[in-house]
């Protein structure tokens, strides 16, 4: 199955360049960008290069290229079936800034149903709270599914609010 999958946010209360540094934090022991407070922290074995690898809980990736200020992409490397990329890339629509998230990838087999059933509605949830944090906004509330996910993966993760 093919998957585009795209998160957003004008930031009217910040300037490019504080967006540019947020974005430079990512994976990083000082993170100002990650809503690590509830949601498995991103951790990248090294800075923001190329071939530094990581994640977040199941999902691995690499950094495969990065601009900063403007573009980060990662090669996804795990779970099995899930092959492609995700990138943050920062925009300059209209008159504030823009953070973007962009995932572009293609799931085999069984990486389907857990995409679709499991890691999207987490995936859109945990995207929508780092992009709140960017805003200096409060997070969303979880729709009653991601509430649920979250729930069955207790013992794993920290509780749901």
């Amino acid at each position: 199955m093919r998957v585009l999958n795209t998160h957003e946010r004008a930031l009217p209360c910040r300037s490019r360049e504080s967006v540019g540094r947020m974005l430079s934090t990512l994976g990083q022991a000082d993170d100002l960008l990650w809503p690590r407070g509830h949601w498995p922290a991103m951790v990248l074995d090294g800075p923001l290069l190329p071939g530094a690898t990581g994640g977040h809980g199941p999902i691995r990736y690499a950094v495969s290229s990065y601009t900063p200020g403007e573009r980060l992409v990662f090669s996804l490397t795990a779970p099995p079936g899930f092959e492609g990329s995700h990138r943050f890339e920062l925009g300059a629509e209209a008159a504030a800034p823009v953070l973007r998230h962009v995932l572009e990838m293609r799931t085999r087999g069984l990486a389907t149903l857990l995409w679709l059933l499991v890691i999207r509605p987490l995936h859109d949830a945990l995207l929508e709270d780092l992009l709140a944090r960017a805003a200096s906004e409060p997070p969303p509330r979880w729709s009653w599914y991601v509430r649920r996910l979250r729930a069955a993966l207790r013992g794993r993760r920290r509780p749901a609010r």
